[in-house]
């Protein structure tokens, strides 16, 4: 008796050991990462502060993800080189979501019970994202859409903030560049069959008609969809003089692919989610010429720019684009407030709300406006052109 009371012991010493082993590896989200410290880093031994992140690194949109991480390094690098934030590292968790937003309420549940994470930095399509924001709203996380310009984004309350245009604004620009830019008066526009695509599409159709233009086509299609044929004959048969895309890099770039199938011949002018290296690399001879906006180019020659550039080029021998921007930014921008307010979740929204003045790559010196998004976004007209997006006017 005493022999099997002592193995019965020694195997709930076993199970007890393994199920602290399972309670501790379940605790986190993920391991933290980003930014190296380099001389002059953040204390070792310091407490983190950690950053949330919720996006794709897999899936459809996988690319932009990786973009992003490219942006959030570099602009760790910097801030933990300069000593972190009041000596402490900042880091962040990266969340893999497919941008679905069937999955983001579940990783916003993870973030907001996870004490460490003081702020959120995503969902990269605006659906995702504002499937997860009452969450962080009702739980006083700040989420901050780096990537989200549906215009109702920041709307669900005042933990919703974005340094992303709102398509309020980029849908009259893209509207004046196709119609009296580029001089064309009958128009096809195709988009994405999710919210934010058509209502990116409709506000991008009030404005062109605002400026005597003729709409003979709005189509939608579904993000599945791998053969355009049929509502690309569509398009063809509405003879239009231009196709407007409201359309992700690689979804634009099969489309762009399609069009001599069905024999549509014509200009082609698409939202600034097609912005992406990978935009070219899918869609090769098939996206020269393509039309397209953006807040951010390499060439831009205001200081800021020209300065992460050229820090940007050093790290990865290659030029970022607006999504490795924006993502640099929105890491630089929370930084930027845990350094004035504090690093907890209200002091981070407060400072924000406070009317603190920023440093970005994309608007220079700037704050948040009521809308919670900064303000006076100003774009530049792109074209693909030899293989590479290119300024309309250099």
């Amino acid at each position: 008796m005493r022999r099997l009371a002592g193995e019965r012991k020694r195997r709930w010493a076993a199970v007890l050991a393994l199920l602290a082993v399972v309670l501790a590896g379940c605790s986190g989200i993920g391991q933290p990462t980003g930014g190296s410290t380099g001389n002059g880093a953040a204390g070792d031994g310091a407490a983190e502060i950690l950053i949330g992140v919720t996006g794709p690194l897999t899936g459809d949109s996988a690319e932009y993800g990786k973009i992003w991480t490219r942006g959030f390094d570099l602009a760790l690098d910097e801030i933990n080189g300069a000593g972190g934030i009041h000596g402490r590292p900042l880091r962040y968790v990266f969340e893999d979501t497919q941008s679905d937003p069937k999955q983001t309420p579940a990783v916003a549940q993870k973030f907001v019970a996870n004490p460490r994470i003081v702020a959120v930095m995503g969902d990269f399509s605006s659906p995702a994202s504002m499937a997860a924001s009452p969450i962080y709203q009702r739980s006083g996380l700040l989420q901050l859409g780096i990537t989200n310009s549906h215009p109702d984004f920041t709307k669900t309350g005042d933990y919703i903030w974005s340094n992303s245009v709102s398509q309020e604004d980029e849908a009259p620009v893209l509207a004046s560049l196709a119609v009296e830019r580029l001089g064309h008066k009958r128009l096809a526009v195709l988009h994405m069959n999710t919210d934010w695509g058509k209502t990116t599409a409709d506000l991008f159709v009030e404005s062109a008609k605002g400026l005597g233009a003729e709409v003979v086509l709005q189509e939608a299609y579904l993000l599945t969809d791998k053969d355009f044929r049929p509502v690309l004959t569509k398009a063809r048969d509405a003879r239009p003089d231009a196709l407007v895309l409201i359309s992700y890099y690689n979804d634009g770039a099969l489309i762009a692919q399609q069009l001599s199938a069905v024999g549509l011949d014509v200009p082609v002018i698409a939202v600034s989610s097609v912005y992406s290296p990978q935009f070219i690399n899918l869609g090769g001879e098939a996206v020269e010429g393509i039309y397209t906006l953006t807040r951010f180019h390499p060439d831009d020659p205001r200081p800021e720019v020209q300065a992460f550039v050229k820090a940007f080029r050093e790290k990865y021998g290659t030029d970022p684009d607006l999504f490795a921007a924006t993502a640099y930014d929105g890491m630089k921008i929370l930084a930027q407030a845990l350094e004035a307010g504090g690093a907890d979740r209200q002091a981070v929204r407060d400072a924000l709300a406070s009317g603190l003045e920023v440093e970005t790559v994309l608007y220079g010196r700037n704050s948040f406006g009521a809308d919670r998004r900064l303000q006076n976004p100003q774009f530049v007209s792109l074209v693909v052109r030899d293989g590479k997006f290119q300024l309309l006017d250099p």
